[in-house]
């Protein structure tokens, strides 16, 4: 029979953005949900919790694609084993992602980046927030030379991820652009995109630097969401491409 682990503490509203995930991923983390567990039903997370069901879900969901939870239809979600963490979402690097399974990882990324980026900014190291600066001049350079800014972009939001200070939550990240990587480049070959890129990335630079955590999320859903935006058409674009393809 499945344990049932402790009871959890609630979140403040005004702290929700933040702390939603992390705090159901700390559960993960310190062991307090192990491997194996059913977690407690939704409506009893969002009492304890003090949240919405809207909320709660996009957490789980975003826990469910990087392997830490596992939804069992008619049964309950489970936490996996530590040697599964990260490793199911690799299956789609082999078998391709449909149009709903991008629109997924890419929220998840959301839920993620946004979170990283108001850490970043609360606890980055100057040193690590000088390596995010660099990041951003890199992909300056990069547009000035007419070369693809595509590394220069990982480089930035891997190093968003260092000063955030998290190796799990890193380790999310890394594994999420991967398996996004080919939708990212598509999407830096449109036109002005790259230029449009640098500015969302200063901004956010910006934001970490000034310590400013609140500043820094809203930067980074901004940039997210308006990514989720031109990858959506890069897939239309090329489920139109495929079709007339096969009417050929």
């Amino acid at each position: 029979m499945a344990r049932t682990p402790k009871v959890v503490t609630p979140v403040e509203r005004t702290k929700l953005a933040v702390s939603v995930f992390e705090q159901l991923l700390s559960y993960v983390v310190r062991g307090d949900w192990r491997a194996g567990d059913r977690i407690p039903p939704e409506r009893d997370l969002c009492q304890q919790l003090g949240i919405a069901r809207t909320s709660l879900r996009e957490s789980l969901k975003a826990m469910e694609l990087v392997g830490m939870l596992d939804s069992r239809v008619g049964d309950g979600t489970f936490v996996c084993p530590r040697s599964e963490f990260f490793s199911r979402p690799l299956l789609w690097a082999f078998t391709g992602m449909d149009h709903e399974e991008l629109h997924e990882l890419m929220g998840a990324r959301t839920i993620i980046e946004e979170n990283l980026a108001g850490l970043a900014a609360a606890r980055g190291t100057e040193e690590q927030i000088e390596e995010i600066g660099r990041a951003v001049q890199l992909m300056r350079d990069s547009i000035a030379r007419g070369d693809s800014i595509l590394e220069a972009d990982m480089a930035f939001h891997l190093a968003i991820s260092a000063a955030a200070q998290n190796q799990v939550l890193r380790n999310a990240v890394r594994l999420l652009r991967n398996l996004m990587r080919q939708w990212i480049l598509f999407k830096l070959l449109m036109p002005d995109v790259p230029e449009n890129v640098l500015k969302r990335h200063v901004a956010i630079y910006k934001a970490i630097a000034a310590r400013k955590p609140n500043a820094a999320r809203n930067a980074m859903r901004f940039h997210l969401e308006e990514t989720m935006r031109l990858v959506s058409r890069v897939v239309e674009q090329q489920k139109v491409g495929n079709a007339v393809v096969a009417r050929q």
